[in-house]
């Protein structure tokens, strides 16, 4: 059986560049043509290029809830943005590169395509990116049963049999109500993958000098900047370092109640190694020195690492 293919269609406009500015997206079955779901939002004052990125992340977001397990062939009248989530195209403003992360980390690589069309070709998605831009001029949120972009009717479900047996007797207690078939089927095949990890530092500058570090190492590219904050793009997750007043006060404390420690794959036994050997030269302290490298257990070979300010990494050799 061939791999199914969901059909992505997503465009963004701004009124003014910037100015008033809303995006629009849909999934279309290429078999039959029926748009299987749309989604369109204002998004006050932004640029077309923002709003073009909106587009193609909200696009993506609905084929994952459509069925998580189909490629995916984005269509879009945005050169820029085909050219620039295709690798052919370099990304040097900094709201495009966090956006383009997002994007890609929503399927593993490869699991997406793009192509360029003319604007005359991607009219639902220009329609509903206007909707979105006339909501957002009348101060409203989107309206979808109002759109002139319709969503083929789902095909009818037999109603199932009751049985008499499934009806609790006066003195059980009641069962708990069980998920509706429409919520089970959105759930299947998710791929049980992290989006991204949040790390909020007290020192931005520190933890750039100890965790930034180490995650480009570990091939992470680092492509968001900015005052407050680094991102930086794996293989298909993202994390991000950020600061700022909204931090409280106080130094990280791994043993407390939340996140203990972040666990990288850090390759061969060597690699780990000699990455142990350098993380110590760049502010991390080697932990459970008497039984490393199997602190973790016999069979897990591992270097366990901690930053000046309290922050662990685990090293897992994988190979």
């Amino acid at each position: 059986m061939s791999e199914r293919v969901l059909q992505v269609e997503a465009d963004g406009g701004s009124r003014g560049n910037p100015g008033i500015a809303g995006y629009g997206a849909l999934v279309r079955d290429p078999v039959t043509g029926d748009v299987l779901m749309t989604e369109a939002g204002p998004l006050g004052r932004a640029s077309n290029n923002v709003a073009e990125y909106c587009g193609l992340i909200a696009g993506l977001k609905m084929a994952r809830l459509v069925d998580p397990s189909a490629r995916v062939h984005v269509l879009m009248d945005s050169k820029l943005v085909v050219e620039q989530m295709s690798g052919r195209w370099r990304i040097k403003h900094e709201d495009m590169r966090r956006l383009a992360a997002e994007a890609r980390s929503l399927y593993p690589a490869g699991r997406v395509d793009y192509e360029w069309i003319p604007r005359a070709e991607n009219k639902d998605a220009d329609r509903l990116s206007n909707e979105a831009m006339d909501a957002g001029a009348k101060g409203v949120d989107w309206d979808a049963g109002a759109s002139e972009v319709t969503v083929a009717a789902p095909d009818a479900a037999e109603p199932e049999p009751t049985d008499a047996r499934a009806v609790a007797a006066d003195d059980e207690e009641p069962a708990a109500p069980a998920a509706s078939g429409a919520a089970e089927t959105a759930l299947q095949g998710l791929p049980g993958r992290l989006h991204h990890v949040e790390v909020w530092v007290a020192d931005l500058e520190a933890a750039e000098r100890s965790l930034g570090w180490m995650l480009e190492q570990l091939g992470y590219e680092c492509n968001g900047r900015w005052k407050q904050g680094r991102s930086y793009q794996g293989a298909g997750e993202y994390i991000v370092l950020e600061s700022g007043a909204d931090v409280a006060d106080g130094a990280h404390e791994r043993r407390r109640p939340g996140l203990n420690h972040l666990a990288f794959m850090a390759g061969t036994r060597a690699q780990v190694d000699a990455l142990t050997e350098l993380a110590q030269e760049h502010g991390f302290s080697l932990m459970f020195e008497d039984t490393h490298p199997f602190a973790g257990g016999r069979g897990h070979y591992a270097a366990y690492l901690e930053t000046d300010d309290g922050f662990e990494v685990e090293l897992v050799a994988t190979a």
